[in-house]
């Protein structure tokens, strides 16, 4: 079987930028590529915001993602390169949540469907990718059914909207202004869908893109360069651009808080959440009266108490994982023999039929051959072929089962069948 090598960018090794640089087009764009090389035959590419992963089913996998990496100017520093079985153990893990920023969160596990799917659209999976896929896909609904894995803060977003009705009390009847439409601005927004709030702003630099995340969740975009205002008269503000510099600074929150202090009617400060990297608030927001800012370092409080709970989960995990991956690596040995298998009945059948049909040819030169001797022939041969190859199907897949490739290839030399 040709194998799976995969490339490997995370948040574990590179920055936001490094992950953001490793990118160059859409998915489309790079599954496009990747299978336009003469050695790959199969390709997926997992793209998020944390990461982004390359598989490729290639005779020379390793050659391929080297070449890759080469032309894209990637440093070797954030790549990690992984062999087949690395790359279905980790491909496992991630469908998990084993590997994300918060482990167990839910989020990638949907990433994973959706990218794996436009792959399989675009034509440019086969039976390997397919069968890893909808593997990891299975066992990551299993362990979010079986264990305790995904409780609590699921995402950096969610974990901001957490700590937000941890400080508030309750997000109910509460103003939320959302800076950044991008995916981790959606991932806040979405976790707020839920929370009955009174009422959600989402300011973008690209109007559309701020409209469309507030229409599909109920809330109303406001444009970008009158976030102030809304700010004035919130009681959350959770910013999550990808601006390389602060958005927020003192000198912008400082009149935004007179005003805000001198009329509003709330009993409690205005709190800040900023969950980008880099950070959109400036540090001395926070010495600003009425003002309570956390970044993403703040996250860590909810994150690390979910974790310890969600640590207790991990071996569970890894069970349900290493069960399921033996399963994976005995479906792929099975493939391994189907394929012998498929080709011998094959070409068995084909003969089965020529000799039927020239034995038909024979009785009918003397006799009236009618339906029902021709199914009887038929039937005969048909017991025959069975009952012929049922023992050496049974040995070639014992021979899968215990690796022995050796075998397989020598019975496949020796009836000369197809490799396909």
């Amino acid at each position: 079987m040709t194998e799976i090598s995969s490339m490997i960018i995370t948040h574990a090794k590179a920055s936001i930028e490094d992950i953001e640089s490793a990118w160059h087009g859409t998915v489309e764009d790079l599954l496009r590529v990747l299978h336009s090389h003469e050695l790959v035959h199969e390709c997926v590419v997992l793209m998020t915001c944390n990461r982004v992963e390359v598989y490729v089913v290639s005779p020379k996998g390793s050659k391929v993602l080297f070449e890759y990496v080469k032309k894209m100017g990637v440093p070797d520093r954030i790549i990690e390169f992984n062999d087949h079985e690395e790359s279905l153990m980790h491909l496992l893990r991630v469908a998990c949540g084993l590997e994300s920023m918060i482990v167990g969160e839910d989020q990638i596990l949907g990433q994973v469907k959706e990218l794996y799917h436009i792959a399989r659209e675009a034509g440019v999976t086969g039976k390997v990718l397919d069968t890893a896929f909808e593997k990891a896909i299975h066992v990551g609904k299993r362990v979010r059914a079986e264990t305790r894995i995904n409780k609590g803060s699921v995402s950096i977003g969610s974990a901001a909207v957490d700590l937000a009705e941890t400080e508030l009390g309750t997000l109910q009847g509460k103003t939320v202004v959302v800076i950044g439409a991008g995916a981790m601005g959606s991932l806040v927004a979405h976790a707020l869908a839920h929370k009955n709030v009174s009422a959600v702003y989402v300011a973008n630099r690209t109007f559309d893109r701020g409209e469309a995340l507030a229409s599909e969740l109920g809330g109303i975009a406001v444009l970008y360069d009158e976030k102030d205002k809304y700010i004035a008269s919130s009681d959350v503000v959770i910013s999550a651009t990808s601006a390389p510099h602060p958005v927020l600074t003192a000198e912008m929150m400082r009149p935004i808080m007179e005003g805000r202090n001198d009329h509003s009617d709330r009993c409690h400060d205005l709190l800040m959440i900023d969950i980008a990297n880099p950070r959109d608030v400036e540090d001395s927001v926070a010495d600003l009266p009425g003002v309570k800012l956390y970044n993403i370092d703040g996250l860590r409080e909810i994150s690390d108490s979910n974790l310890r709970k969600r640590m207790q989960e991990i071996e569970k995990v890894e069970k349900i994982i290493e069960d399921e991956y033996e399963l994976l690596n005995l479906q792929y040995k099975r493939q391994q023999a189907d394929k012998v298998i498929s080709s011998l009945y094959s070409q068995i059948e084909d003969l089965r039929i020529r000799e039927m049909e020239h034995a038909i040819n024979r009785l009918s030169a003397r006799h009236t051959l009618g339906d029902f001797e021709r199914s009887v022939l038929d039937d005969l041969t048909h017991a025959i072929t069975n009952k012929v190859l049922a023992e050496p199907t049974k040995t070639l897949r014992n021979a899968a089962a215990e690796d022995d490739i050796d075998f397989l290839a020598t019975t496949a030399a020796l009836f000369r069948l197809s490799a396909k």
